[in-house]
This record gives C-alpha cells, structure tokens and sequence, in this order.
C-alpha cells in the first residue's frame, strides 16, 4: 500500500499518465522519458517519503527510490497501463543530444536484463568456488547442471537483448527473442564447431561465420534494422494480415543480412573498440583506474555510468574478462566508508538512522541512498570517498585485475574475481584495494567530513553551571493545527489502510466527515493537489506539512465527485475552501470517506498531539499541538 501510494503521488507530480512516454527502472531508479519535463514538479517529488532524490540527466527524468524501485515501478505500470505505449514516442519539438540518445537507448537495452545477468555472474563466481574447494570437478553430471544455471544468461544473451532491444525500437519483442534465437541455434552453432570464424553460404551469397553466442552489439543493430522494416511493412499491408506478415518478411530479410553483413561487421567494430579501450588501459593502467575509480561515483549521480555498461559486457563476450568492473570496487566501498563515518560521528538520531541503512545498501552495491541521503548534501564525505577511492583503484590497476562474468558491485561481487583455476594476486589486489579505500574514506571522513558548525553539538567547551543551563535550556515552540473538516474524529489506528493506520507516512488524526468540505486549516500554500483532487499536500506558514486524503482509495474514483476550489502553489487562509465533495455518492461508489490528517514531517517536532477531546469536530477548531524545540 505504501509504494502504490507512492505510485500514484510520482505519476501525479511528473505531470500525469498522460505526460509519460515511458518507463524504465535499474537498481535504484526510475528513469522516465517525459513529453514535457517542465510539467514535472522535481521538488514536490523529493519532499515525497520514499523518495532519494531527482535527478535529470541524459534526456531522462530520473526519480531515486531505492531498494524498492521494482515495487514502485509495478504500481506505477499497473496504475498507467504504460507498456500498452510505444517506447519510440518522443517529445514533440524537442531534441536530443548525442549523449542524451546513448543513455537512453543503453539504459532502455540493457537494465532489463541486467537483474538475470548479475544473478548468473554471482553463481558463476559461487562454481569457481565449489572448483576451488574440490567440492565439484568439471566434466562431471554436477558441474554440467551448474554451468547450465549460471551461463545460460550469457550463452543466450543474443536472445534476452535481442527482446529488450526490439522493445526498446518500437518492434515487437517476441520476434526480437526469435532474431537473437536464429543467432545461437544449434545448427548454426555446429556449422561452426570450435572454429573462431568459417566461410560458408546461403543461396550463393559469401557467409563469413562468426561465433555469437554471449555477443553483444551485433543482435542490437540487427533488432534495430528489424525494427524499422516491421515499421514500414505495417504501414503499407492490410490491418487483417500485417501482425503476422511483418514479422515474417522482416526475419526472413534481417536474419541472413544479419549473418552475411551485420553480424561480421559490427564485430569487426567491436574489436577494434575493445583493443582501443584496452590499448588506452595499457598506456598506464593505474593512472586510468584511478581516474575511473574517482571519476565513477559522479558519473552515477548525474546517471551517465550505464554508457560504460555495453563496453563492460562486450569485453567479457570477447576476452571472456573484463578489467573496467573491478576498478569500481573501491568506488562503491569507499562512499560506504564515507557514509559509515557519519554515522559514527553525528549526533543526530536521524542522520545516524539514515547513514545506518545507507551503509547496508551499499555493502549489497546500492550507493545512492548513501550518495544521495548523506555524502552528497554534506559534501566533504562525497569527496573524501571519490579521491579514497582512487587509492584502491590505483591498486587495482597495478594488478591489472580483471572479472569474468557482468556484475554490479556488492559483497557478493567478489566472487565472481575468482577464476577456475583458484584465487591469485589479481583477486587479492581488488580485495586489498577495496579494503584500503573502505578503511582512508573512513577515517577522514570520521575526522575531517564533518564541516564545523555540523561538530558544535559534539564538543562544547566546558562552562559554568550558569552557563550550561543557559546552552542546554529548550524552549517549547507550540504549533495549533486546525481542523480542515466537520465530522466525527478518529484515532489513526482505527483507519482502514495499513499505510495510514501504522503511521508510516506520519503521526495525525483521522476524521469521518459530514459535511463534503475540506477547508485550509491554516495560513500557507497549497504545495500539491492531485490530480484526482482526493488528496492534498499544504504547507502552514509555520512550517507544518499536512497530507489531507479524503477516502481511502478514492484515487480510483479519477476525480469523480471531488471538485478543487484551488491549484497547486495556491496561497490561502485559514479557513478557505480547498476540495468540495459528495459523501453520498462516494459511499454509492462503495468507498470509505474516512480522511486521515497527517503530518508528514513529523520528524521535524518533538512530539504531536491531539488537543481536541471529543468525538464530533468542526472546522476550524483546534485538533492538533505540534512541539518543537529551539535552542
């Protein structure tokens, strides 16, 4: 119930379903592709509980969740209908920059199917342990059963991508998974044998064929080619046969162009850039890893790291290794130092509480609660992780370490450094220089991350008695709320949402109105108004920030029955009308009118409670006293 809140708060303060053009999430993030992004309410979304950050970078308006992403993203689809959309729709009069184009298109390609890959990587590093430990041997039934488990996504991964890809170019994704199919079938495959390359035919035309099970870029470009033949062939054939015509003449022209042509050029290309970033490697590999590893944790903040992600996968397709991945091990550890530090160091219940989860997200390879929530708004920290994680990329490089299957950088990462033939220098290097970079961002950050005025509360000097009372002495600052409805008054346990009821969004009341008014209960601003005009966020003058949810799902009404006297940015009085509805009819529609009050910065008072003692309320009489200590 929380993220399907959430949910439906995103898609109203992005600027509605119908000012998406799509979606996508990876790990942390929902990436939306927005027909006008000055629609979108940026701030309003980051006041949001659930919430990280936003951040617009790439062409994409990307909202920071977390660990749920997933959770949210499904309400989000399931509330829009939004995989009914073309994913080609673009912004009328807009245009993209070439980087903007890349990150979208890599992110639209590859975050799909990422989750299978990092999950088959981690099981390929848990064998090359089993091997190590003598506990399976290769050429044995176990093994075989193993392998097939975790190198079925890379094996196949013309198909995964092939699908992710047609999706992503506006096709149909099915015939995209028969395309990449076609690629690694087993008679193609056995033409081949163990041969790197074999000169064949088909109908007389000159086939040079190349190994594609696990390549990367060859099934992309094809998906693509396919793409805009179903596209065109849609335009000219008759409605009655085009769903299934267009898929057959665009396999049966995409398929061999893909073997005779596409397939052998783009991996001619992909060579040439695989040597070209490896021969820049080569040049002097610990100053390039240190450049990387430093430079690594900005690039996921302005969200342009995925462009690394294709040349990532390309060279394990290639080489069977790649040396880029283990470079980032120390970026991700050393913000985790960071983040730990603070928490050691502050004072702050709340900072403490943030920065504790923060470090588990990022032991698991999730930095950007740690990014987001703590390094980056105090700076130093930030800082101090990217040029600490320079010293362990340093060490990295000098190793030249490399990993052997696609992977997102977590604890469990690790394993997949290991190589069949058992643990070496190259592991311990990452290890080593993961641990040093953890362990500097740590101490720094303990000692110098902290700016001065954020220390006061930790060391005072010592004072006389008087004095200390003086420093020590709170004075209670009493905020009144009143009530922004007439009827009966609730406790908000007894609401039926567990949301609500188990104060997750924050502390306040609940009224069962009788009267189909919502008034503003103070001076302030209307800071938000859905869209379905059910629920309203306000901000008093004093600084209170109430959620008013008129009904308990009522967002499914989609406006009926609600009518809005104000807009969003409204400047009113205590006392003014704000949403008109009818109870009857809500009832009627077999929905509850019960309407929690909450406070949703309720971290921001010492304590909240409800002053008005009886059962039955009208608005505008006092409801609640919020407490909040000035020093």
């Amino acid at each position: 119930m929380k993220n399907k809140q959430l949910a439906e708060s995103i898609i109203e303060l992005v600027g509605g379903k119908e000012n998406i053009i799509s979606l996508v999430h990876c790990a942390t993030r929902l990436r939306f592709a927005l027909k006008d992004e000055s629609k979108a309410d940026a701030e309003a979304i980051k006041k949001q509980v659930g919430v990280i950050t936003v951040v617009q970078s790439g062409g994409q308006f990307q909202v920071v969740i977390g660990n749920n992403v997933a959770d949210v993203f499904s309400d989000i689809m399931a509330l829009t209908n939004l995989s009914e959309k073309p994913a080609t729709e673009t912004p009328a009069g807009t245009k993209k920059g070439v980087m903007s184009k890349l990150i979208d298109l890599v992110s639209g390609i590859f975050i799909p199917a990422l989750v299978v890959l990092v999950a088959g990587g981690i099981f390929k590093g848990i064998i090359s342990m089993l091997q190590m430990m003598e506990v399976v041997t290769t050429n044995t039934p176990t093994y075989n059963f193993l392998n097939a488990i975790a190198d079925a996504p890379f094996y196949y991964l013309p198909i995964i991508l092939g699908f992710s890809a047609v999706k992503k170019f506006g096709g149909n994704p099915y015939v995209g998974m028969a395309l990449g199919g076609a690629l690694v079938h087993p008679s193609v495959v056995g033409m081949l044998g163990n041969a790197f390359e074999l000169k064949t035919e088909f109908f007389s035309i000159p086939i040079e064929l190349i190994p594609y099970p696990s390549s990367v870029f060859p099934v992309i470009l094809a998906a693509w080619f396919y793409s805009l033949l179903e596209r065109n062939f849609n335009k000219i054939m008759h409605d009655s046969f085009k769903k299934f015509i267009s898929p057959l003449f665009g396999l049966i022209i995409t398929v061999p162009l893909t073997f005779a042509a596409i397939g052998p050029v783009v991996s001619f290309l992909s060579n040439i850039v695989a040597s070209g970033i490896l021969y820049v490697y080569e040049l002097n590999s610990v100053i390039a890893s240190m450049i990387l590893a430093g430079l690594w944790q900005v690039m996921v903040v302005f969200g342009i790291h995925w462009g690394l992600v294709p040349f990532s996968m390309n060279n394990i397709s290639l080489k069977q290794e790649d040396f880029m991945v283990p470079i980032l091990f120390p970026a991700v550890f050393a913000q985790v130092g960071a983040v730990l530090a603070v928490m050691l160091r502050s004072k702050d219940q709340q900072v403490r509480a943030l920065a504790s989860s923060s470090v588990l997200s990022g032991i698991f390879g999730v930095t950007e609660p740690a990014i987001y929530g703590v390094n980056l708004p105090l700076k130093r920290p930030f800082i101090i992780g990217c040029v600490s994680a320079m010293i362990g990329g340093g060490i990295v490089g000098y190793f030249h370490s490399v990993i052997y299957s696609f992977s997102f950088i977590s604890i469990f990462s690790f394993l997949q450094l290991i190589p069949p033939t058992g643990i070496g220098a190259q592991f311990y290097a990452v290890l080593f220089g993961s641990i040093i970079s953890f362990v500097i961002a740590t101490i720094v950050t303990y000692l110098f991350g902290i700016p001065k005025d954020k220390k006061a509360d930790d060391a005072q000097p010592a004072q006389s008695n008087e004095a200390n009372n003086k420093v020590n002495e709170v004075k209670q600052a009493i905020v009144a709320i009143s009530s922004p409805m007439t009827g009966k008054l609730i406790d908000l346990k007894e609401v039926n949402d567990p949301t609500f009821a188990s104060e997750l969004m924050g502390k306040g009341v609940a009224i069962i109105p009788t009267v189909g008014q919502a008034v503003a209960p103070d001076d302030g601003e209307v800071v938000s108004l859905f869209r379905t005009k059910h629920a309203i966020g306000f901000q008093t003058d004093s600084g209170a920030e109430l959620l008013i949810h008129i009904g308990i799902d009522t967002v499914k009404l989609d406006g009926q029955h609600f009518q809005a006297h104000i807009e969003a940015g409204s400047k009113v009085k205590k006392g003014d009308l704000l949403v008109s509805f009818d109870i009857e009819a809500i009832k009627q529609a077999g929905f509850e009118v019960t309407t929690p009050i909450i406070i949703t910065n309720s971290d921001s008072y010492q304590d909240i409670q409800r002053i008005f003692k009886h059962e039955n309320i009208q608005s505008g009489e006092a409801l609640l006293a919020l407490s909040q200590n000035k020093e």
